[in-house]
């Protein structure tokens, strides 16, 4: 088996020791760097790139999702494998769809952070069943709150977003070059697809179900 050259982003020692305990004890694996902020990772990872990054999201100084992307357009054949204490579905959600290979919890067994790096190593993506199935409800929950949100035309959508911007009928009139009667006419449509009877319910309905950010 080849040589798995691994490094660290962690700022707590005793992770770092830990994990260098581990590694120690399998031939295939190779710890050649450790870095413990993120300033520190990205000014020396270009110089000892590894095949695979262990990459928690907390640092002392920014955060392993901030990292993420930068990491990815700058070195596309390095894998990340997040090594994290946040057992978070949404997190586990919005590192991997943001391009992350792994995420693995710190109080993991050895032989779980071994087979980690191993499977991303070889262009797999790790997760282990207990997030999996903690990933898979939180996605289940997405799709229904998806499913939920009334259907809006563009010119609907456009004027629920001038609306919770404050602007007026009349000022929406003039930027949308529509006539005032067509631009209430969309509202109207907006209080019957959501349900609601006045403009502080629209906009409490329109943030608290997600269908503008």
């Amino acid at each position: 088996m080849d040589i798995i050259k691994i490094a660290i982003a962690d700022d707590h020692p005793m992770i770092t020791d830990g994990l260098k305990l581990i590694l120690s004890m399998h031939r295939h694996v190779a710890l050649e760097h450790t870095y413990s902020s993120g300033a520190e990772l990205m000014k020396n990872i270009e110089s000892g790139q590894p095949d695979v990054l262990l990459l928690d999201i907390q640092l002392s100084d920014t955060t392993g999702d901030k990292l993420l992307p930068v990491l990815l357009k700058k070195y596309p054949d390095m894998r990340i494998l997040v090594l994290t204490g946040i057992d978070s579905a949404l997190y586990i959600h919005n590192m991997l769809k943001d391009g992350a290979h792994g995420y693995v919890l710190k109080n993991s067994a050895s032989a779980v952070i071994v087979k980690a790096i191993e499977t991303v190593y070889k262009g797999e993506i790790y997760l282990d069943d207990e997030l999996r199935k903690k990933l898979d409800v939180f996605k289940d929950k997405i799709k229904y709150k998806e499913s939920l949100k009334p259907a809006l035309t563009p010119r609907e959508m456009e004027i629920l977003k001038l609306t919770l911007k404050g602007y007026t009928l009349q000022q929406m009139s003039e930027i949308m070059f529509l006539g005032r009667r067509t631009v209430e006419y969309y509202r109207s449509n907006l209080f019957i697809k959501l349900d609601v009877k006045n403009m502080a319910e629209l906009i409490r309905k329109a943030i608290e179900s997600g269908i503008v950010d």
